[in-house]
């Protein structure tokens, strides 16, 4: 090949090698671009967070995106709600909290009570106002609280799956001694050690394989693993008691116990003070065959328990006796009201009777409303239905306002006689006891009588002894001769 060849080759040989080098460059500028596509990606995600506001609203975008994701092993977070003590009546602001129903890590569905707040009137329940799990509590029990205090801190949501993860791992720990016990027999204790070891790691791993021979071996061992476990608390429940078995073991032991006063015995030993205090209180007493209202009750209790689902009792008919003698003696039904002990007299058209109950916390006086408008099934009816609630600690405040005139049956418990206190500001309080057969003398001759003892205490700042005596004798009269209420 002559010179002159090469030098016309020479300009085609330079366009391939910049045809070569060029496509090599753009190979190397594709094979770039596609390493940073996914970092261009997460940079244009995380420009349109920024542009939307998003980054703002949550600092750690991660999370959030896990959970829109739904990665397993994540649960999804909800907003959190704080409880509040509830509004629990005009006179009462503050109460101690008793008692908590749950514990942290508990969940609790809406309306499903939480803690019981203890006031000088009633027990309050404080209620979930959603569904959702307690994560921390704000107060201790027996510290005092206020209405609208927070006292629970509550993630709002369902069921956390958390309790099931929480038992998970504590079934890799029953089969443990399972493989052990497998392994050491064909091999050595150094191969038994190991394996506790590989098995405490894998436990992840056995949850999600379904093994049917070891879920039929599974129950076993929890039996004997459930047995040890009440040793323990047998041993606490003996060295508590340990503190208290001194006292009756002991005949001279000289131990005290300092008690704190419930809320609700505090008040009602202020109001038994402030009575005496306050009222001029004086007690007038009677005594009253009850032959005829007996005989009365057992021809037809068992049919008015028939028909109306209702227990016919004493009740009911000194309480319509009271309301028939309190129309003669209407000051029975009034009050002194006023400042400095009060200078009105207070006359009703209505009859309120307050029926004092015994409970464990304490005497609650419940309010039959309007008994003067209910016949004696009636009255006995709402007296029961009081008195359930009593028992039950469902009494409201509703329930115990009010109330012009109080009956009090020490006689249930057997008291033979007693001077009961004026419910303030109420002017009298009659008070039944028990009945006691005793020789009577009737017309002339001795016979024997269920006599049953009445004590009526009456403030005498608004009632002088003739009504107040007036008034016994009346009762006295309707009870004796029931035939008498029917006039």
């Amino acid at each position: 090949m002559s010179g002159q060849q090469c030098l016309r080759r020479l300009p085609a040989a330079m366009r391939s090698v910049r045809a070569l080098r060029a496509s090599a460059r753009a190979t190397a500028t594709a094979t770039a671009t596609a390493r940073a596509m996914p970092a261009a990606r997460s940079y244009s995600a995380v420009s349109k967070a920024h542009s939307s506001g998003l980054l703002a609203q949550n600092r750690r975008p991660a999370q959030p995106a896990a959970q829109r994701l739904g990665a397993p092993g994540q649960t999804r977070s909800y907003a959190d709600t704080v409880v509040k003590v509830p509004e629990m009546a005009e006179s009462i602001t503050e109460g101690t909290l008793k008692q908590w129903s749950k514990q942290v890590g508990d969940h609790v569905e809406q309306d499903e009570e939480i803690a019981t707040i203890e006031t000088d009137k009633i027990d309050v329940a404080v209620n979930a106002p959603e569904a959702g799990t307690i994560k921390e509590f704000l107060v201790n029990e027996e510290d005092t609280v206020t209405v609208g205090q927070e006292i629970v801190k509550l993630e709002l949501g369902g069921a956390p799956s958390g309790g099931e993860k929480q038992e998970a791992p504590e079934e890799p720990k029953e089969p443990a001694p399972k493989e052990q016990e497998t392994s050491s027999q064909p091999e050595g204790q150094q191969e038994q050690q190991s394996q506790p070891k590989e098995d405490r790691s894998e436990p992840p791993k056995e949850e999600s394989k379904p093994e049917p021979p070891k879920q039929e071996e599974k129950p076993q061992p929890p039996k004997e693993e459930s047995k040890p476990k009440p040793e323990p608390p047998k041993k606490e429940s003996k060295s508590q008691p340990s503190k208290e078995e001194p006292k009756p073991a002991t005949p001279g032991s000289r131990e005290e116990r300092r008690v704190k006063m419930n809320r609700m015995r505090l008040r009602i030993a202020e109001r038994l003070k402030q009575s005496q205090n306050t009222a001029a209180s004086l007690t007038t007493f009677n005594e009253v065959d009850m032959s005829s209202i007996m005989e009365f009750r057992k021809l037809y209790k068992d049919e008015i328990l028939k028909n109306k689902g209702v227990k016919l009792g004493f009740m009911s008919a000194f309480s319509r006796a009271c309301i028939l003698a309190a129309r003669d003696v209407p000051a029975v039904n009034a009050s002194i009201e006023g400042p400095d002990g009060g200078d009105t007299i207070v006359y009703r058209d209505y009859v309120d009777i307050s029926v004092a109950v015994a409970t464990e916390k304490g005497l609650v006086t419940p309010v039959v409303r309007n008994a003067e408008s209910l016949d004696m099934v009636g009255i006995e009816k709402a007296i029961a239905d009081l008195g359930k609630k009593a028992r039950d600690n469902k009494l409201t405040i509703e329930d115990m306002a009010g109330g012009t005139f109080t009956i009090s049956n020490g006689g249930v418990f057997g008291s033979l006689m007693g001077t009961p206190i004026i419910n303030l500001p109420q002017t009298a309080v009659l008070g039944l006891h028990a009945i006691k057969e005793k020789p009577v003398a009737i017309n002339g001759k001795v016979e024997i009588r269920p006599m049953m003892y009445l004590a009526l205490t009456y403030d005498h700042r608004l009632l002088d002894g003739r009504e107040a005596v007036t008034f016994l004798v009346k009762v006295k009269e309707y009870i004796e001769d029931p035939r008498k209420m029917l006039l």
